[in-house]
């Protein structure tokens, strides 16, 4: 019997011990965390302003839409707002900004979400610094025209005849949508028929577009969001492509002849080429 108790108290010492054992490596753990939170640098914050409520193309911003919070300076997203001077103006101020696309509740306002103070949130607002605003014809029959809403990217078709042939060529790819018809708006949910789709493109291109549109027919193909920065490549198709056919090179037979006389005749007669 004192046997049995002695192996129980053995036991119960060590369950003791292990359970001290383990409670001072918590501890420990415990003291180095707070050692590395101590030494840690703090996290430097810049505020920044966001939308109180969903804002739509074309409405005023006004202060009393926005919020400040609190951001990790290293994440501030880029051209985001952090003076309310520079994004409202200074007090006094009676130019305003122009939402340039539907803005979500929370949504970080940066420059490019907004037009500047007292510009109008037309076409010209949205375009980039040496860009040019140029109308495409299209219709149900130029691709997509449908589906198309301002924002998108898309690839240009030409379709025409070169050299008497008839041809489909890529001319253009990852073109910028900014106004279908007279809508420069994101909100077109319904699909639509357009008429025209104004593109943003160097002046160059502006060039490029007008030959092209004078010469053949233009198509437009939608471009994937996953794929918009990636490049196509060089696509051009015959007909002869388009139904594989062979060009097939005929040689031609060489003929030799000599130049005879018969009385006043001049007579030509062939003969075997010796080259």
């Amino acid at each position: 019997m004192r046997l049995v108790f002695l192996l129980v108290l053995i036991v119960g010492f060590g369950v003791a011990g292990f359970a001290v054992y383990l409670a001072m490596q918590q501890f420990s753990n415990y003291e180095k965390q707070l050692d590395i939170a101590r030494n840690t640098s703090p996290i430097k914050l810049t505020r920044v302003f966001i939308t109180k409520v969903p804002l739509t193309y074309g409405q005023t911003l006004r202060e009393s839409d926005l919020d400040v919070v609190q951001w990790p300076a290293k994440g501030v997203p880029k051209n985001a707002f952090t003076d309310i001077n520079v994004l409202i103006g200074p007090e006094g101020n009676d130019k305003v900004r122009t939402v340039l696309r539907q803005l979500d509740a929370g949504e970080v306002i940066t420059s490019t979400k907004v037009t500047k103070l007292g510009e109008d949130a037309g076409v010209a607002a949205q375009l980039e610094k040496g860009m040019r605003a140029f109308a495409l014809r299209v219709d149900v029959a130029s691709g997509v025209s449908g589906f198309l809403r301002p924002g998108d990217k898309v690839d240009v078709y030409w379709s025409g005849n070169l050299d008497r042939e008839p041809i489909t060529k890529l001319i253009l790819e990852n073109i910028s949508l900014v106004a279908i018809d007279q809508k420069t708006e994101e909100q077109g949910n319904r699909a639509t028929v357009a008429r025209t789709v104004t593109v943003a493109v160097s002046p160059r291109v502006v060039g490029e577009l007008i030959q092209a549109q004078s010469t053949g027919s233009l198509l437009l193909s939608l471009r994937s969001v996953s794929e918009e920065e990636e490049s196509t490549g060089s696509i051009e198709v015959t007909q002869r492509d388009l139904l594989d056919i062979k060009e097939r090179r005929v040689e031609r037979r060489r003929i030799c002849t000599i130049v005879t006389r018969k009385g006043g005749e001049a007579v030509t007669i062939e003969i075997p080429c010796t080259n």
